[in-house]
């Protein structure tokens, strides 16, 4: 009976242990409301990467290879792939996602041409 009461008692101890609330370290959280009818009319990350960009002249200039957002001020910016044929000798460019502008649902980058982006410094992923 003793050892019956003891595993009881061990494996209550256990499921309360693990089975406890979990509580976020510093300070607490606080959560902001969001518009979710008008965040429906936004722009899916899986829809613009892999768009064409183009400039005022609708002149392919790039494409969006990825959106990445820096972890401090959470700024977004797109990649761009930008030069090459098939893959080959394409760059990657950094611009500010508010830089692009959708029009007729194209990306564009205002004032941007092939040479100009392929003049800026190239970006690489990180390993």
């Amino acid at each position: 009976m003793t050892k019956s009461l003891t595993l009881i008692l061990s494996s209550a101890a256990i499921v309360m242990a693990l089975g406890g609330a979990a509580y976020a370290q510093g300070t607490p959280q606080t959560l902001v409301k969001v518009d979710v009818q008008s965040l429906s009319t936004g722009y899916r990350t899986s829809k613009v990467v892999g768009s064409n960009v183009v400039n005022d002249a609708n002149e392919t200039v790039g494409e969006i290879d990825d959106l990445i957002v820096t972890p401090n001020n959470k700024i977004p910016y797109a990649v761009l792939s930008v030069g090459g044929f098939l893959g080959i000798g394409t760059k990657y460019v950094v611009v500010p996602y508010d830089a692009l502008e959708v029009k007729d649902n194209r990306m564009v980058l205002r004032g941007a041409t092939k040479d100009a982006l392929k003049n800026l410094p190239e970006f690489k992923y990180a390993s």
